[in-house]
């Protein structure tokens, strides 16, 4: 069953929005659907925290669950359970290949999912927009870039296996 961390600074924002969103992308997959676990964390979480408002309210817009969400710091337990780790920004990636460097060659960017290499913008704080482009952003990268969640992500369970 394999397990993708997606990652950002207070895991209010980004991360549950992507979480969301690639969790609904690969239950839409034949017959693995229940196979796949996605989850999220922050670098400096703020632990219990919900996603922000303009977040839950792109994810409600979109049909995606909210539900109980609430954010946790990352761990070594999260990390070593994770197949693929997606980061939002540079900053998060090299951190956590630092501090975790046995878990180092799983940790990407999403950027790196389209063959690019960038960081997300973090519309915390922000107007509304901010946040909707901040979802089309994530839309997009996951759209494109889901062959090749999938392949890394596969490709790391079955060796954990």
């Amino acid at each position: 069953m394999p397990t993708i961390l997606i990652v950002c600074t207070a895991n209010i924002c980004r991360s549950p929005v992507a979480e969301a969103l690639l969790r609904r992308q690969l239950t839409a997959l034949p017959i693995e659907a229940e196979s796949w676990t996605v989850v999220s964390a922050g670098t400096w979480a703020l632990v219990g925290r919900p996603p922000a408002l303009y977040s839950q309210e792109m994810m409600r817009e979109h049909g995606l669950e909210v539900g109980d969400k609430r954010a946790q710091m990352i761990t070594s337990g999260l990390m070593q359970q994770a197949d693929l780790v997606l980061c939002m920004e540079a900053g998060h990636a090299e951190a956590l290949r630092v501090e975790f460097p046995a878990d180092a060659t799983k940790v990407y960017l999403l950027s790196e999912m389209v063959g690019l290499k960038y960081s997300i913008s973090d519309p915390y704080g922000g107007p509304r927009e901010g946040y909707a482009a901040m979802f089309r952003e994530l839309s997009r990268l996951l759209d494109e870039g889901l062959p090749r969640i999938v392949a890394l992500a596969r490709a790391q369970a079955a060796r954990r296996s």
